[in-house]
């Protein structure tokens, strides 16, 4: 088992160029990146692979908030330090609350610039979007540099309000030798090797769930379409 050599990850650049630039659907340019990196990193994809059915295994993100329930407040820096609190961002309409990998992930990468392709349909609605990561604030504010990112990308150290969600999960030694080629102990401040599973929950001005999306497989995300109509729905209620 090695590590991505240099040669594979400039293709898997070029490769996530093309994913972003397709017409599509997120989902339909994740699989094609998803396809494009089992090709150039077989190794990498089967260890996701063996990921994904440990944590179907263990029901990772099964008992995170689920529609009905009260959203757990957080009170999280953003990427310039400034505490950001779930009921601060609902006084004037929902919100999307989502958990990304990391500035590292092209999963994450794809779905953030979706999001903010979408960004006018949200503010029209009156809803807003909220990123968290456990990266620390250097890399979130990277992050939302390059990315253009119009909503706060916040900190979660340690993952501990992931944690508290049931979302937070170990990599395991497989994926960590194949990955070892990206810095987490710098990017998280430890070497934890944990990260969130990707999800999203739409909180209407109440605290209240009103859909989510958790999967294991950070290779699949929520539909732009399906977090419109969701955020739609919770913007219409009073």
């Amino acid at each position: 088992m090695t590590s991505l050599s240099p040669a594979d990850a400039e293709r898997l650049k070029l490769a996530f160029q093309r994913c972003k630039d397709m017409e599509g659907t997120l989902n339909e340019q994740l699989r094609a990146y998803a396809d494009a990196g089992r090709e150039i990193f077989p190794a990498y994809g089967d260890a996701v692979d063996h990921l994904v059915i440990r944590l179907n295994g263990n029901g990772g993100g099964e008992s995170a908030p689920r529609p009905g329930d009260a959203m757990p407040p957080f009170m999280l820096p953003d990427e310039s330090g400034r505490l950001v609190t779930l009921p601060s961002l609902l006084e004037n309409g929902p919100v999307a609350v989502m958990f990304f990998r990391g500035h590292w992930c092209p999963y994450c990468r794809l779905n953030v610039r979706a999001v903010i392709q979408a960004q006018d349909r949200i503010d029209a609605m009156g809803a807003r979007v909220v990123a968290i990561m456990p990266e620390t604030q250097e890399y979130t504010g990277t992050f939302r540099l390059d990315a253009g990112a119009p909503f706060p990308i916040l900190t979660d150290l340690d993952n501990g309000y992931a944690l508290s969600l049931n979302l937070a999960i170990w990599l395991g030694a497989e994926i960590q030798q194949l990955l070892s080629y990206q810095d987490m102990a710098k990017f998280h401040g430890n070497d934890g090797w944990m990260l969130p599973i990707p999800a999203v929950f739409v909180v209407g001005r109440d605290g209240i769930v009103k859909a989510r999306f958790v999967d294991p497989d950070f290779r699949k995300r929520m539909e732009i379409d399906d977090l419109l109509a969701a955020l739609e729905i919770a913007s219409g209620e009073r």
